[in-house]
């Protein structure tokens, strides 16, 4: 089992090591760019020397992000569960007459929303399985009776309806997208979503090769730099535990850093830990544990500098507040109505929690849209609909405008 996420190996303990690291860690409070190899090193560093790293990490979150943790109050609207792709860890997808396979209709879609708009959502968070009509016939033919040629243009529509009956924002995670797509759907978003989850082409376990043809790093990378290159807000993340080692999320963070350098897109990066999950086929492999965890995001803070970055709260319990150390500055989505689709396992904190741990820790709990302030003005500009929609949505500093 190639898993490299145990807390079993972290050999930095000698005096040399930890002075090495030590050293490290002031250049980039400095600074200077964390090398790789550094980066590496911290990722394992021994349980006496985490605190250090905690606290460059948190430190440099407060001259990015002073006294303020973000969140995102949002319905979770799963259109579809089938999905042409058979991940290892993945227990939303089903097949056609499945147990719980469902691709919703537009009535159910409006009732979420309306509902989640009732109780102050401002996002509408789309998930759905990549391209399921092109190996089941049952889909083609949902999709022929609702009257779309394919799942995403099912998505469009359904994203316009939200947005035109509703103050919700739609934020769509669909999947692999052409160029064309990323345009279509950035008239009713203001930002998308892809996980790059890894830049590792060795993934057996997770990443089976013949069945998860969307999984492949370099087309996932194609769609997020597609959406650069048009300018579109876009999240993305890693996914760690899943077979990775080190130096792949290593290198996966520099990745995304170097294509938010070359086209200034990027809005979020989402640090998520692997949970397993009775049905699915990786149920026996290790999940990260908090020490993990609070590295790897803490890592990400020194690498990425002023990116905005979150790490799911209902994924990290008990002790989720401990994320804040580790210099995150976003909880992510959570939901007052609708349950995680994708670790149902999980469910999300109660909102009068969350503020009381966020304030706890020193900070202030705000809610923000799907798109972050600093990119407000960037979607704005494209006007219509969703121009028009967002600048009624946001206070004065670009977050959530109070119900």
């Amino acid at each position: 089992m190639r898993s490299g996420i145990t807390s079993t190996s972290r050999p930095t303990g000698t005096v040399d090591g930890a002075a090495a690291l030590r050293e490290a860690l002031q250049g980039v409070c400095n600074g200077h760019e964390l090398s790789p190899a550094t980066a590496c090193g911290l990722l394992r560093c021994n349980d006496d020397f985490l605190p250090e790293l905690l606290a460059a990490a948190r430190a440099m979150k407060e001259s990015f992000r002073p006294g303020v943790i973000t969140y995102s109050r949002k319905v979770f609207i799963p259109l579809t569960n089938l999905c042409r792709d058979y991940c290892g860890y993945c227990t939303y997808r089903r097949d056609p007459g499945e147990a719980g396979a469902h691709t919703m209709t537009p009535e159910e879609v409006l009732a979420v929303a309306q509902q989640g708009e009732k109780l102050g959502c401002t996002e509408a968070l789309f998930s759905l399985g990549d391209r399921p009509e092109a190996i089941f016939p049952e889909m083609r033919e949902a999709l022929r009776k609702l009257g779309y040629r394919s799942t995403l243009h099912y998505l469009e529509a359904m994203c316009e309806l939200v947005l035109r009956e509703t103050r919700l924002l739609p934020h769509a995670n669909p999947g692999l997208l052409s160029a064309n797509w990323i345009e279509r759907l950035s008239a009713y978003n203001p930002s998308l979503g892809l996980m790059l989850e890894s830049t590792s082409t060795s993934l057996p376990a997770a990443h089976p090769h013949g069945p998860t043809p969307d999984k492949a790093p370099a087309l996932r990378l194609r769609t997020i730099e597609n959406a650069g290159k048009l300018g579109v807000p876009f999240t993305t993340g890693i996914l760690i535990g899943i077979g990775e080692t080190m130096q792949d999320r290593v290198e996966s963070l520099l990745t995304i850093k170097r294509l938010h350098e070359g086209y200034g897109h990027i809005q979020e990066v989402i640090i998520q830990n692997f949970r397993a999950k009775p049905r699915i086929p990786m149920a026996a492999w290790p999940e990260p544990d908090t020490g993990d965890m609070l590295r790897t995001v803490a890592v990400a803070r020194l690498l990425l500098r002023d990116r905005n970055i979150q790490a799911p709260p209902n994924l990290t319990a008990p002790g989720y507040e401990r994320l804040l150390d580790a210099g995150i500055n976003d909880w992510g989505g959570v939901s007052p109505l609708t349950p995680d689709f994708i670790n149902p396992e999980a469910p999300w904190p109660h909102l009068v929690d969350l503020q009381r741990r966020t304030e706890a820790a020193g900070q202030k709990l705000v809610q923000r849209l799907p798109v972050y302030p600093e990119f407000v003005a960037r979607v704005a500009r494209r006007g219509g609909a969703l121009g028009e929609r967002l600048l009624e949505s946001i206070n004065d500093e670009g977050y959530a405008r109070a119900a």
